[in-house]
């Protein structure tokens, strides 16, 4: 069984959001952590550099023994710790006392708020270092607080005087605390807009994700049109282009599917009606009936058999493997093409003109594609009559081409010939069909990136006109089939 998480059921956008937040806040308690480690070192850095100034200055006052204000001599260590701690300046959180032969002789002046003495453990442990008879600097805690304390000994042999300065740690890193918390509550609001921001910049940026979401939702077997917008150029973009060239070749191909089935419903219908409607009438026992229909049913079996071929070339078309082009020569192509052609009816056939060099396509679907046309133009034009076949390049374009004096299209039926199964009256008047041709021609030659051109005057002729984009084998061959162009 699949185990599903909280997180994992939660948007995309919430996830980015928040993983947007995290990194945020990982950054944020980093670069607090490292300045309140950097403050607080130099913090207790400048209350070290300040102890050890001070006994470098009580000392200087031993060693000179008079009093630097008064020029009055100091005649034992006793006035020399008076003397000293008489003038000292003492900073906020500092406090001081002096001990005189293991007992506490002398304090800080009034009005000193921080007071050693009033910590009567602190004053035993600094009795105790005092005892020892050495300098030294170190941090003591007690119950009350913690202190990093100064004791410095100042002896003549006979008495000594011991002066402690003590820092209140806690006070000291007060402001510390108020500089952290300030950065604390800037962090929390700097986190605030960092997610709302990120919601929002997150939902622009996901916005063509939940079009193609929408588009997908919405695209069923009645509705293939949905198409997602693209707004710019990036990746997101170009997969919601991506997706509706997808919908696009999805849409022809269920459009050609449909009238695939539509098609082979309609035409087949009339066939199949007719032979069975001959096969219940026919008369067993007359030679000649049965033979009549049965030459009937299979010439509609062989119309059958036709309008299958033509159908089914018609859902190949939007097949990705429909054409195999290759370096084909079209000056032989041209001449293979007006030879075939040659072979389809008592005409006046005429070689108009033959393009030479080499293009890709696939030769045997623009042959299948040219004599199409070729057997239109006997179709549709009467016995000697001229019909020309040719070949030339302008520009980046092949143009094949088949010209005929037949009965000609009048300008209002143009494009309604190029749809499936439509003829116009006189067509239809001249020569029997399905009217299949041109449709597969268009799916030919646009299988080939090219279009269909049709100029035509009735009574005077037709020119069908194959026009082919020029192609070298290196250049990228259609990635996808287009709808014929009409014009």
């Amino acid at each position: 069984m699949k185990v599903t998480t909280p997180f994992s059921r939660t948007t995309i956008r919430t996830r980015i959001m928040w993983t947007i937040v995290l990194v945020a806040s990982v950054a944020l308690a980093t670069s607090g952590a490292a300045v309140w480690v950097l403050d607080l070192r130099s913090t207790h850095a400048d209350i070290d550099d300040r102890l050890v100034l001070t006994r470098q200055e009580l000392r200087r006052l031993a060693d000179t023994g008079v009093d630097p204000v008064s020029g009055t001599a100091l005649s034992d260590p006793v006035q020399v710790l008076q003397t000293y701690m008489g003038h000292s300046v003492l900073a906020s959180g500092e406090g001081q006392l002096g001990i005189v032969d293991g007992a506490v002789r002398l304090v800080s002046a009034a009005g000193i708020d921080m007071r050693p003495e009033a910590d009567a453990e602190l004053v035993e442990r600094l009795l105790t270092m005092a005892e020892a008879g050495l300098s030294t600097i170190k941090t003591v805690d007690t119950a009350a607080g913690r202190y990093r304390v100064l004791v410095v000994p100042v002896t003549d042999g006979t008495t000594t005087a011991t002066l402690v300065r003590a820092v209140d740690l806690d006070a000291a890193e007060a402001v510390l605390w108020r500089t952290m918390r300030m950065y604390a509550a800037a962090a929390a609001v700097t986190m605030i807009m960092v997610a709302a921001l990120a919601w929002l910049g997150i939902g622009r940026l996901l916005r063509p994700i939940w079009e193609l979401r929408n588009a997908t939702e919405s695209i069923d077997e009645r509705d293939l049109t949905t198409r997602v917008r693209v707004r710019s150029h990036d990746d997101l973009s170009a997969l919601a282009a991506a997706v509706n060239r997808m919908l696009d070749r999805v849409q022809r191909a269920v459009e050609a599917q449909r009238e695939l089935l539509d098609d082979v419903g309609h035409e087949l219908r009339t066939p199949i009606t007719v032979v069975r409607g001959h096969l219940e009438l026919v008369d067993p026992e007359d030679p000649e009936d049965v033979r009549q229909t049965s030459d009937l049913a299979l010439d509609e079996l062989d119309r059958m058999s036709t309008l299958i071929d033509d159908l089914l070339d018609l859902a190949r078309s939007s097949q990705s493997d429909f054409v195999t082009p290759e370096p084909t020569d079209v000056e032989a192509l041209t001449l293979q093409v007006f030879d075939k052609a040659s072979a389809l009816g008592d005409r006046d056939w005429q070689l108009g003109g033959c393009a030479t060099g080499m293009t890709m396509l696939d030769p045997a679907r623009i042959t299948q594609a040219w004599l199409q046309l070729a057997a239109n133009a006997v179709k549709y034009s009467d016995d000697g009559t001229r019909v020309v076949i040719g070949s030339e390049t302008y520009g980046a374009e092949l143009f094949l081409w088949v010209e005929d004096d037949g009965i000609g299209i009048g300008p209002e039926d143009l494009e309604r010939i190029r749809l499936r199964f439509a003829r116009t009256a006189e067509a239809t008047h001249h020569a029997s069909g399905a009217g299949l041709g041109l449709s597969i021609v268009e799916s030919i030659v646009a299988a080939h990136d090219g279009r269909l051109a049709i100029s035509s005057e009735v009574g005077r002729g037709s020119v069908f006109t194959l026009r082919i984009p020029l192609r070298t084998a290196d250049e990228t061959w259609p990635a996808q089939q287009k709808e014929p162009d009409k014009r």
